[in-house]
């Protein structure tokens, strides 16, 4: 329960409890705390013996453990036989999702920071990229539709 505390945690502690108790009721609060931590395990072993005798023999190799999902399914998937490990490695979210972006935003990085335009061209000059946003040009006089989210 307490495997990652250090000796500078137990020191701080220590000092702490001077600090709080006096160093006189100390070893008072020292042993009813203990009491109190070991009556809560017993509480909680006879409250998990009791529900493994109600499961009954079905469930004998039942751990409460399983309940958390995570720990259930690592358990159940520690056996790596569909490979997914080397899916887990191959995949880098952050990539595939700045190179999403950037085909779908038509953004070319530039010195000057301006921005390419859509089309052909520019998807050429981009590095071969595809341009997602097919613009269709319009006819003399003819006005460009109209778009209510844009207004």
């Amino acid at each position: 329960m307490f495997n990652d505390i250090g000796w500078a945690e137990v020191l701080t502690l220590a000092v702490l409890g001077m600090l709080v108790f006096g160093p006189d009721k100390l070893p008072k609060a020292i042993q009813d705390i203990s009491r109190m931590i070991r009556k809560i395990r017993e509480f909680s072993d006879s409250a998990k013996q009791d529900i493994r005798d109600e499961l009954g023999p079905e469930f004998k190799d039942f751990e409460f453990e399983d309940l958390n999902p995570k720990a259930y399914l690592r358990k159940q998937l520690g056996n790596d036989d569909l490979g997914l490990q080397d899916i887990r490695d191959s995949f880098d979210l952050r990539k595939e999702m700045a190179e999403l972006s950037d085909s779908v935003n038509d953004v070319e990085s530039r010195t000057d920071g301006t921005r390419a335009a859509a089309g052909g061209a520019a998807a050429a000059a981009a590095g071969g990229r595809a341009d997602l946003v097919k613009k269709r040009s319009l006819d003399a006089g003819e006005r460009p539709p109209f778009d209510m989210d844009a207004t």
